[in-house]
């Protein structure tokens, strides 16, 4: 029986310019169709406000934040929720909780250094 095919994420988590902490869970040249990344953003910190060249959505797991998305208002966010983010659509979220805000980026087309544009 072949050994099936196997594709392995980074075990540990990377502080970024964004100033959060992500692990890429999948992204690879093999699966251009999709990206993904978890994030952790500890409690009062805001992220870059950037933008991506493809859509993403954020998967919150654990925590609460406030989300800014393009020119809606901001919004509030917790676990279970999605944040549709259009591609070019600028973007940040803020930790408003006491404990870290996790969530996964699943980015489709995936996502590369290239797609990344800080607005700050």
């Amino acid at each position: 029986m072949a050994n099936p095919p196997l594709l392995r994420g980074k075990i540990d988590a990377v502080l970024t310019a964004e100033r959060c902490f992500i692990r890429e869970r999948l992204n690879d040249r093999s699966v251009a169709d999709v990206s993904v990344a978890e994030t952790r953003v500890e409690p009062g910190i805001t992220t870059q406000l950037h933008r991506l060249t493809v859509r993403e959505w954020y998967l919150i797991s654990s925590g609460e934040g406030l989300m800014e998305v393009g020119d809606e208002a901001p919004f509030a966010v917790s676990a279970g929720d999605v944040v549709v983010i259009p591609a070019n659509a600028p973007q940040r979220i803020t930790n408003t909780g006491r404990d870290s805000l996790v969530f996964d980026c699943v980015c489709l087309p995936r996502f590369t250094v290239e797609c990344y544009e800080s607005l700050e």
